[in-house]
């Protein structure tokens, strides 16, 4: 898992489709997301850590972005 787009297709397997309409909202609600689906103990922990780490960065770079 490398990037934003890779996070948003593993999500589409469990049904979530998010399109908030500003990119930096929608890298929030996947995050929310991914935590949510870690809790329900269905993503193993390896692939939550590199989720997060994806997400941390798209949140920093479109921050940087959108200033």
């Amino acid at each position: 898992m490398q990037n934003f787009y890779d996070v948003l297709k593993y999500l589409k397997r469990f049904g979530v489709y998010i399109h908030v309409g500003k990119r930096l909202w929608d890298i929030e609600m996947a995050a929310l997301e991914v935590d949510n689906l870690y809790k329900a103990g269905v993503l193993p922990e390896k692939e939550y850590a590199q989720m997060k780490l994806v997400l941390a960065r798209e949140h920093r770079l479109e921050e940087r972005n959108d200033d």
